[in-house]
């Protein structure tokens, strides 16, 4: 049985004009223990999406869909209030900038035991527990020590791996994450790809992994949904797709991947055109 099924979503922004059509007939699919990738270019709909899933979209906003499913349960049909009991416990969001998304007045201990004493309805010295075991999980060192700093005392790294350690603090059973890895280094992004990767592993998990850039989805997602302009154009098993792309834009952003040895000429997307034996930069 899949963990989420969504059927024909679409997501309507009003405007001063014509609405605006941001996500026209989106289907997805995923199953326990599956990471499903959902790539493309910057406005194309990925993040309005996963935020019309979580139902965090402001009430102006137009969402439907012939179904949207957690499980067994309707999650269109959910009140505010019935959703606010699901997020953060079956299914929970890693943001793309927690800098953005933690609050910066209140200390890492204080945002997680909230979340943990909110849906398991247990002590404070209970969710600090349990907060202090998923710091330590996810890599952060001395975190006992961590619970009690504010997020802008941390790195980049150690706050992504906050957000993890929170969206999995109630171990839900769905997790999407909006490129969490984008604002980090190359060097922090792989441990945070393994990281993620490997809790997925070990919980079980349904994953939504959501980027622009289709070399991260790939190492990460067995599945790849392409979208362009609000709707899904191409997708399948990330072998196939990388290998035998069906759709035009999936070319053009394989093409736009930096590869060793390059050598650009013209700058239209998809008219990418390199040599195997260019001469490498000088460092």
């Amino acid at each position: 049985m899949s963990v989420l099924s969504v059927r024909n979503l679409k997501v309507t922004i009003p405007t001063h004009g014509e609405p605006l059509h941001a996500v026209r007939g989106v289907d997805i699919e995923v199953g326990a223990g599956e990471t499903l990738g959902i790539v493309g270019e910057s406005g194309c709909g990925k993040s309005v999406t996963s935020m019309a899933i979580m139902r965090l979209l402001p009430g102006r906003i137009s969402v439907t869909a012939d179904e949207m499913r957690l499980g067994d349960t309707d999650l269109a049909a959910m009140s505010e209030r019935q959703m606010a009991d699901i997020r953060g416990d079956r299914m929970a969001m890693i943001f793309q900038e927690p800098m953005t998304a933690l609050n910066p007045v209140l200390t890492i201990g204080r945002q997680m035991s909230e979340t943990w004493m909110r849906h398991r309805r247990g002590s404070k010295r209970e969710a600090l527990e349990a907060a202090t075991d998923l710091l330590d999980r996810v890599g952060i060192p001395h975190p006992r020590e961590r619970l009690g700093v504010y997020p802008h005392q941390l790195s980049g790294g150690l706050r992504q791996r906050v957000m993890i350690a929170m969206a999995l603090l109630c171990d839900p059973q769905l997790i999407i994450a909006d490129e969490p890895t984008t604002a980090l280094d190359v060097t922090v992004q792989a441990q945070i790809l393994d990281l993620l990767a490997s809790l997925q592993q070990e919980r079980g998990l349904a994953m939504i992994f959501i980027s622009h850039d289709i070399g991260v989805v790939a190492r990460i997602a067995g599945r790849v949904q392409v979208m362009y302009g609000g709707r899904t154009v191409d997708g399948g098993p990330v072998g196939e797709l990388l290998g035998h792309p069906k759709h035009p834009y999936t070319r053009a952003l394989l093409s736009s991947v930096p590869r060793r040895g390059m050598r650009w000429g013209r700058d239209t997307l998809g008219s990418v055109r390199w040599s195997e034996d260019a001469p490498e930069a000088s460092s």
